[in-house]
């Protein structure tokens, strides 16, 4: 049993090159209308989207990301923020304090911005084109927050490069379902055996990529990845922007 927007999701595939094509302002206006319907914790709506077609903006964009080229040619990139500066305009009308420094608000802004990400990538699918998230938003969280002008009590989750595929890629394969789907309670006993068919299976779809092949198992690309603090930066910034502050 399946249905058109089952079959959207189920085959995902992160786009990095667009056709010329552009994407219209009703478009945009279609796709951020629908992502704001997302699930928000209490009707917080912690969240704000940033919609960038400037060239300049996305060339410099492109290089606090990483040098991501796809940020600069995509024909829209979104920023997806966590966003209480609107709640603590809200809280100055009713002479009330602003209480985001604990760990709880922190959550609450990032899963707001990722479920609203969620739901405009998604659309954005059902509509033909594709995109990619853009974790790299991160690398240089201070740069972007000038060059955006963000005001504090907020910070940047994700980029979003939107444009119209102009690859076929094949599709990323998922860790298998006994290694991530539990019913009742939490099953650590199936995630050795999970996680050994799943280094096979990645072995294998990494050894044979047309493009950025690599002999390396998942369990390996997540140690090596996960061995580290990364962006260790991101504390002294999320505290500069009125996060963490209680911590």
């Amino acid at each position: 049993m399946t249905n058109e927007l089952i079959q959207t999701m189920s085959a995902h595939r992160s786009i990095r090159k667009f056709t010329d094509q552009e994407i219209s302002d009703a478009q945009v206006s279609l796709l951020t209308d629908a992502a704001r319907w997302a699930p928000s914790s209490h009707h917080v709506q912690a969240y704000s989207i940033i919609v960038i077609r400037n060239k300049e903006k996305k060339e410099t964009l492109s290089s606090l990301t990483g040098g991501q080229r796809w940020v600069e040619e995509c024909p829209v990139f979104l920023v997806i923020c966590a966003d209480y500066h609107r709640i603590g305009e809200a809280s100055k009308r009713h002479d009330q304090p602003l209480e985001i420094g604990g760990a709880e608000q922190l959550l609450v802004g990032a899963v707001d911005a990722a479920l609203v990400a969620q739901n405009i990538l998604l659309a954005a699918e059902s509509l033909g084109l594709g995109g990619v998230m853009i974790g790299g938003i991160r690398n240089q969280p201070e740069e972007v927050t000038k060059l955006l002008h963000l005001p504090a009590n907020t910070f940047p989750v994700m980029g979003m490069c939107l444009g119209y595929p102009d690859q076929d890629i094949e599709q990323k394969p998922r860790l298998p379902k006994e290694a991530s789907v539990f019913f009742e309670t939490y099953q650590s006993a199936s995630i050795p055996q999970a996680l050994e068919d799943y280094n096979e299976i990645m072995q294998t779809y990494y050894g044979s990529r047309q493009t950025n092949a690599k002999q390396q198992t998942w369990s390996e690309q997540m140690a090596s990845y996960m061995g580290k603090a990364n962006r260790p930066h991101m504390n002294d910034y999320l505290r500069k922007q009125g996060f963490l502050t209680n911590l």
